[in-house]
């Protein structure tokens, strides 16, 4: 994340914190105090920055899932239902195998499939894009709904818990929560998800910056043209891109529900997915920002719940706050492009300009010889007539 995108993002949040007040002083609310409540309720003590650290970690995993796309040019809107299948496939690991396992290979079984999970979900539209030229977008959007519709028959009909709309709880075996962890942040609902999204970001920074894999597959983002030519399989780092895309939404999945919450409930799409859009988006879609506009979401969505118990504002303005620096933050990305547009549709009208007076310049000559030959010939010609009359 260079200079200029970091400031791109700290001037998206200072406009998106501006707004959020003027929202709360025009219902007649103290802003100062608002913010106050907002991130005392995040982070007031051990027990809430433990939660904040737990709200954030699908957020992280999402993002990079997003972001990593975004690099190698394709849009995984697909991240919500990818996580809803990962956690899925590791909600029922963890419910067939729970009491028969040893909890260390269990965990590591769970997380794996989950994260093979999503990126299975993710290979159909890659696949898609790669040979048929389907755009993801359709694609991953199908692949969201067809997967909430697994889930919504599949809970009740084979993992049913204490009523239609929810699993069986995952037993503490299978859950990513661990007393050592829990105790640490002073009994907050933390888990082994957050390193699993810190592992993640090393991860993926590395294979973006360092490997041979995230070279090609961001010059296919790039330029597909230029990537074919250079000898790169196009087709074959599109689907790879998506699968890992998909890998880490698998994964989010994994961190959300048996890590964060102890059962699965149907009829609900996880928002994180598309909150993951966001996180990248003000993060520059690099892994690192990514990690800390996670935990700066993180901390609006812990902290409103405080605001509201304690003040007059309403909780949806921690959620206007959001996407007010999410239009600034998408502005602020969209500012380069749109000089970048003006620049070469200048640089195009001053070619044909150039190229026009060119022409003139040759006509003019042309018709300065044509003169030229035309008072010649009558030259000529009165000589001839001159010496004839002689």
């Amino acid at each position: 994340m260079n200079k200029k995108e970091s400031l791109n993002s700290i001037l998206a949040v200072v406009l998106g914190l501006i707004a959020g007040a003027i929202l709360m002083f025009a219902i007649g609310s103290n802003a100062v105090e608002g913010y106050s409540y907002l991130f005392r309720g995040a982070l007031i003590n051990v027990k809430r920055g433990g939660d904040t650290l737990a709200t954030a970690t699908p957020l992280i995993l999402t993002g990079l899932s997003v972001g990593f796309a975004f690099k190698t040019g394709l849009f995984n809107i697909g991240t919500p239902g990818q996580m809803l299948f990962g956690g899925f496939c590791a909600t029922v690991i963890g419910l067939t195998y729970g009491a028969t396992m040893p909890r260390v290979l269990l965990l590591l079984v769970m997380i794996i499939v989950g994260g093979l999970a999503g990126a299975i979900w993710a290979f159909v539209p890659g696949l898609l894009k790669a040979k048929f030229n389907v755009n993801e977008v359709v694609s991953a959007i199908m692949m969201n709904w067809v997967c909430y519709w697994i889930v919504y028959y599949a809970i009740p009909g084979y993992f049913k818990g204490s009523s239609e709309t929810e699993s069986k709880s995952i037993p503490a075996e299978a859950s990513l929560k661990t007393k050592w962890l829990t105790d640490l942040f002073s009994g907050s609902y933390i888990n082994l998800g957050i390193l699993i999204a810190v592992i993640a970001v090393i991860v993926i920074a590395f294979i973006l910056n360092k490997t041979v894999l995230g070279y090609e597959l961001k010059a296919v983002g790039f330029n597909k043209s230029a990537a074919e030519y250079a000898g790169m399989s196009v087709n074959r780092n599109i689907v790879i891109s998506m699968m890992i895309a998909g890998c880490l939404s698998g994964l989010a999945g994994v961190a959300q529900y048996i890590g964060n919450a102890s059962n699965m409930q149907i009829g609900i799409m996880p928002s994180q997915g598309f909150d993951g859009i966001a996180v990248s988006l003000l993060g520059a879609n690099n892994p690192v920002g990514i990690l800390i506009s996670a935990l700066f979401f993180g901390v609006l969505y812990s902290g409103k719940g405080f605001m509201n118990a304690n003040t007059n504002i309403p909780p949806e303005i921690a959620d206007t706050i959001i996407a007010t620096i999410i239009y600034f933050a998408a502005i602020s990305a969209a500012v380069p492009m749109i000089v970048n547009a003006i620049k070469h549709k200048k640089a195009i009208a001053n070619a044909k300009k150039l190229q026009n007076d060119g022409s003139i310049v040759q006509q003019d000559l042309a018709n300065d010889e044509s003169k030229v030959s035309n008072t010649e010939k009558a030259n000529d010609i009165t000589d001839i007539d001159d010496k004839e009359e002689k």
